[in-house]
């Protein structure tokens, strides 16, 4: 059985791993980035809850004097 020829196996992984990082570079290049992201403020809307409106009975409790 003869034995398999691995001495150019360098040579292909090499040039492989050198076309997919040109490859890669092309493909990024392409891309457009901003300069200076700004953050887009986004306006929060409050809603009125039944607890923040009245008072509750769990507070009463601790505020009277004993």
């Amino acid at each position: 059985m003869p034995q398999l020829d691995t001495s150019t196996w360098l040579i292909m992984i090499m040039s492989m791993f050198l076309a997919l990082f040109i490859i890669f570079q092309l493909k990024i290049s392409k891309h457009n980035f901003y300069f200076n992201p700004e953050p887009t403020p986004t306006k929060t809307q409050k809603q009125n809850t039944p607890w923040e409106t009245k008072w509750t009975k769990i507070y009463l409790p601790l505020l009277l004097p004993q």
